[in-house]
């Protein structure tokens, strides 16, 4: 039986890393889905609008509103972008405090390669090197194409989903046999759509309140560009943990390089360290308390496992395909220790 059941996840897993370029469009339009679900009643039922130009005026909508704003950073992204050469030496010239640590950091480094290169293996070891840059034009072209190819797949299935409304879930109701299982089912699917939705415009809701606070707190610091590091804020916010991480990283790299240090470089960090603590630490659980809470081990570990297999979109989708799970699991007898550990 432990067996079948190892194989079983093996399967289940290798199948979500073979299909992503399926599976993920269908999972990132059923999340989208739940977040502006509610938006798409209120045009159908309160403005009389089918449910067809519903959901094309939306997509169209948000669509429009996030490649505005892409469009809008892209300028001041991509100059940024051309300095990335220039960083670590300029890094290494303003925090001369602590070249000598990065130096002995870089000399163990050159050892540890050493020992771990074989000899006569380096002109090898330089053409793997040298490879990336030589297809870099090539990569990036795969890669914007997997992109646009995954985006426009997700609008597809998002624009029937949300056409079509509650049909997919009555048609799966009326075809089980017993009333018990169409009640689980509704239960279920109800429950999901309550705190998943909920849980999504709670996060975006306050995602939006620290990209504008970022925003302006980097624009008074002096960085210029505030839609730049608003944007920056708001989208890395959506992954728990890593992303404000990563931005905390991303605003001292910047204060170093465009400010005088070390007072005015830490301040732009700091402020974004002040609001992330106020928003992550305090006033987002509080909100979302009363919905679930879940295990922050399980939270880390079902990122780290999204994000290999499905990339950046695997992290994004994590908590709240984690938390759909957790419902399922409250809801089904069988499952409910497995659900207690999620929101232990």
């Amino acid at each position: 039986m432990t067996a079948i059941l190892i194989l079983t996840v093996l399967t289940v897993v290798y199948t979500l890393y073979v299909g992503k370029e399926l599976i993920l469009p269908i999972a990132l339009a059923l999340v989208l889905k739940l977040l502006l679900q509610p938006t798409q009643k209120l045009l159908h039922l309160r403005l009389q609008l089918p449910g067809t130009l519903a959901a094309a005026v939306i997509i169209v909508a948000v669509f429009g509103a996030i490649g505005t704003v892409i469009l809008a950073i892209s300028i001041p992204a991509s100059g940024w972008i051309e300095k990335a050469p220039e960083i670590w030496p300029m890094l290494k010239e303003k925090l001369s405090v602590l070249r000598q640590p990065i130096e002995i950091l870089q000399n163990a480094l050159k050892e540890i390669e050493n020992l771990t290169t074989p000899t006569g293996q380096d002109s090898a070891v330089q053409t793997v090197a040298l490879k990336p840059a030589t297809t870099l034009p090539s990569y990036l072209a795969t890669g914007t194409a997997k992109i646009v190819s995954r985006v426009f797949t997700t609008l597809i299935v998002l624009f029937f989903l949300l056409a079509a409304g509650d049909r997919l879930v009555r048609g799966f109701v009326e075809v089980l046999p017993r009333f018990s299982e169409k009640r689980q089912v509704v239960e279920i699917a109800t429950e999901i759509e309550q705190n998943i939705t909920g849980y999504l415009l709670t996060v975006t809701m306050m995602n939006s309140l620290v990209g504008i606070a970022t925003g302006l707190a980097m624009w008074a610091c002096g960085l210029g560009t505030p839609l730049l590091w608003g944007a920056t804020a708001f989208f890395l916010n959506y992954v728990p943990i890593l992303g404000p991480m990563t931005a905390l990283v991303i605003f001292f790299i910047v204060g170093v390089l465009s400010l005088d240090w070390p007072w005015r470089a830490l301040m732009p960090p700091a402020i974004y360290l002040l609001i992330h603590v106020a928003e992550g630490e305090m006033i987002t659980p509080l909100l979302l308390a009363r919905r679930f809470t879940l295990n922050p081990v399980l939270v880390i570990l079902s990122l780290l496992f999204w994000h290999t297999i499905w990339g950046i979109p695997g992290a994004l989708l994590a908590v709240p395909l984690l938390a759909m799970i957790k419902i399922l699991c409250d809801r089904v007898e069988p499952l409910n220790p497995i659900g207690h550990i999620i929101g232990s």
